[in-house]
């Protein structure tokens, strides 16, 4: 029963990573919960830990594979992807929910930069979707019919 054996070293280093994924993406998800996007608050958050965890997973199992751990991003990359499709909605001639869309994947991949141990990267695409989402949006023009 060598699998009950707990190293708690790796739970803690572990649940550091996901505690800072799940941080960097507050900023996003109060964004999209403020304009009142069809995911928020607990999508964003939900999609950033588990991305991590996932790659977390991955780079466990897998050690020293990294085909192995690209066809792991690669699938969660399309699963999030997915997640974000959702967020789309098309009225008549006008669609909303792109920039949503967008910025699951993009915390996603903040996700998976904090589980590769690379904070710069998550950083930057945390800083810039929020930066983009909080301060372009009203740059934006209102088109007739929406857009």
């Amino acid at each position: 029963m060598d699998w009950l054996k707990i190293d708690w070293s790796v739970v803690a280093s572990h649940s550091i990573s996901l505690l800072i994924a799940y941080i960097l993406s507050i900023p996003i998800a109060w964004n999209r919960e403020k304009e009142s996007s069809s995911a928020g608050l607990r999508t964003f958050p939900l999609v950033a830990v588990a991305s991590c965890g996932l790659v977390l997973i991955g780079k466990i199992v897998m050690p020293g594979s990294e085909d192995a751990q690209a066809r792991i991003v690669q699938g969660l990359m399309t699963g999030v992807g997915f997640i974000g499709g959702g967020a789309i909605l098309k009225h008549g001639a006008s669609v909303e929910g792109t920039a949503t869309a967008a910025s699951i994947w993009a915390t996603g991949v903040a996700g998976i930069a904090v589980a590769y141990q690379r904070l710069e990267i998550a950083l930057a695409l945390s800083a810039l979707t929020f930066i983009t989402l909080r301060f372009l949006t009203p740059l934006k023009p209102n088109k007739p019919g929406g857009g």
